[in-house]
């Protein structure tokens, strides 16, 4: 019979002056998990003023210090490219402050382990019995980003923007990501739309912070905005044809408003007088239809190439990464 294979856990935690919580949080890690052989804890800080990155390493964590703030993308990006140099078989990322309970860990594990997922992502709202108490506009929030993930990506997410969760190696190895502000709605976006399975698991969270205020919620409005930009360009890149096909769908529409509008004017009097204008915009808005229409050809091409860049780059960095394998 095959000996089941043990598997080596690396979990990564971003830290921006958490030194207050950040030792709390490696002391609870489970070092004992079925399935699971070595248990590595990495924290990547993130430009820290304060004692974390300190407090870290004496917690017994491997510290990666920034030296000034670049953003959780940036720290989450660093984050799984440790782990895949530490030879991860699984990565679990989780917060430093203190919100969500490390045992869980094995709840995130457990589908990477059986087959059943590339990326497990621990879920604040699927089970109305574990929603936690937070203020309205961030669950308001939470679910208009939920909303506007699921519609591009396909999946049926109840929680797009919960840090808590775990990846496959492979699935690591397959992550490009570009923003710095954020990762959480662009991480889904990527593996979702490259066809990788998630799996959404209800866990109890801390909806408050013990000590101080999120950095990505100090101004909602503006985390709002650049978590929009994030999603909006992640679509772009991956269905570039759907997105310049829409917007040349709408300018032909409105060239065709204005063309049949002028068309009856002009048959009805015998002249475009006064509207002269409507038909030069007609003429406008079907130029940049076609332009539209052209880049959204030429953007398919483009995309078929990135693909299989993708998959270059992915073996690359898969062979890369084997030979840095402790």
């Amino acid at each position: 019979m095959e000996q089941e294979k043990k598997l080596s856990l690396v979990v990564t935690i971003p830290a921006l002056n958490e030194a207050a919580t950040v030792a709390e949080v490696i002391g609870a890690i489970p070092r004992d998990i079925s399935g699971v052989e070595s248990v590595d804890v990495v924290v990547i800080d993130d430009g820290s003023t304060d004692d974390t990155a300190k407090v870290a390493a004496e917690a017994g964590a491997k510290v990666v210090s920034f030296s000034y703030n670049k953003g959780l993308g940036a720290a989450f990006g660093q984050g799984l490219r440790t782990a895949l140099g530490l030879g991860a078989d699984i990565i679990v990322n989780i917060d430093a402050d203190g919100q969500f309970n490390p045992q869980d860990i094995s709840k995130l594990l457990l589908p990477i382990i059986e087959g059943r997922a590339d990326m497990v992502t621990a879920s604040r709202f699927a089970d109305d019995d574990l929603i936690p108490e937070m203020p309205w506009i961030k669950k308001w929030g939470n679910q208009v980003g939920a909303n506007v993930v699921n519609k591009l990506s396909g999946q049926k997410l109840c929680d797009v923007s919960c840090g808590f969760r775990a990846y496959s190696r492979d699935a690591a190895l397959r992550a490009t990501l570009l923003g710095g502000h954020t990762y959480t709605h662009e991480v889904i976006l990527d593996l979702a739309l490259r066809g990788l399975r998630i799996v959404e698991v209800p866990v109890k969270v801390i909806g408050v912070r013990k000590v101080g205020k999120s950095r990505l919620t100090e101004n909602l409005w503006k985390h709002c905005l650049n978590s929009l930009l994030i999603i909006l360009r992640a679509y772009r890149d991956y269905r570039p044809t759907r997105v310049f096909g829409a917007i040349s769908l709408v300018f032909l529409l409105l060239a065709v408003s204005c063309g049949v509008f002028v068309g009856f004017h002009y048959l009805a009097t015998g002249a475009f007088s006064p509207y002269i204008f409507v038909a030069f915009l007609a003429g406008g808005f079907g130029f940049v239809s076609l332009i539209c229409y052209i880049t959204a050809l030429l953007a398919g091409m483009i995309n078929r190439l990135r693909i299989l860049q993708d998959e270059q780059l992915f073996l690359l960095r898969k062979q890369e990464y084997n030979t840095k394998q402790p």
